[in-house]
């Protein structure tokens, strides 16, 4: 079966996922709070992964996640080969693009890892609840799933990328602020998510259970394609 809009809501979450490991090293403060820079954007990615596994199911929303993880490392891959190309003598930007972008083979490791635990956590459980709970209450599903995805994400994330860089204590600090932050906006949210799962469960003619799924993430064969 060929959708209409699945290839676009695929393109938007690469292009979340790719700004957000960008943005993700600088540590910004509000009052007593500290986050990184992609808290701002980064929880769409997990409202994508709620609208792709209710409409198309987990199996399709398996190729939308691995194809941000390939996108991710030729991203990371690109800025480092720049960086280690000889700076002009004229050019006296070398150590700010090392300090900033040096850093992102950190950050999309972090996130590769943290996002991978996470987000497929997070469609496991919205594909399991969606057929326990026979597709009523959305809300439970994209929020449940949340606080488990976001909770895994969001630890490994910060751990793996700011060990070393900030003190102990601010580590524990941007975990609490920004998991809480995060789960609050997606919850927020719903929304927001129950109109766009709608209009494209109606544009799209689907609304996909998972009765027969194999949930192994690095299963992607040929009918998750379709």
């Amino acid at each position: 079966m060929r959708y209409k809009i699945f290839p676009f809501v695929m393109v938007a979450f690469v292009v979340v996922l790719l700004l957000s490991n960008t943005v993700a090293v600088k540590v910004a403060i509000f009052g007593p709070f500290f986050f990184d820079g992609a808290v701002i954007l980064f929880p769409f990615s997990y409202i994508f992964g709620d609208i792709l596994t209710e409409v198309y199911g987990y199996r399709r929303s398996r190729v939308v996640i691995w194809t941000g993880f390939i996108a991710c490392i030729f991203m990371s891959f690109i800025y480092w080969l720049v960086g280690m190309l000889p700076a002009a003598p004229s050019w006296g930007g070398q150590e700010a693009y090392q300090r900033i972008l040096g850093q992102i083979p950190r950050i999309v490791t972090a996130s590769l890892v943290a996002f991978f635990c996470g987000e497929f956590t997070n469609s496991y459980i919205l594909a399991k609840l969606k057929i326990f709970t026979k597709g009523r209450w959305l809300w439970t599903r994209t929020i449940g799933s949340t606080i488990a995805g976001q909770l895994v994400d969001t630890a490994l994330f910060i751990t793996i990328a700011f060990t070393g860089i900030v003190p102990e204590t601010v580590l524990i600090r941007m975990i609490i602020t920004n998991y809480l932050f995060k789960t609050t906006y997606e919850a927020l949210a719903t929304p927001l998510t129950y109109a766009v799962t709608g209009w494209l469960k109606r544009v799209e003619n689907e609304d996909y259970y998972d009765y027969k799924t194999n949930f192994n993430p690095f299963m992607v064969t040929g009918e998750d394609l379709k």
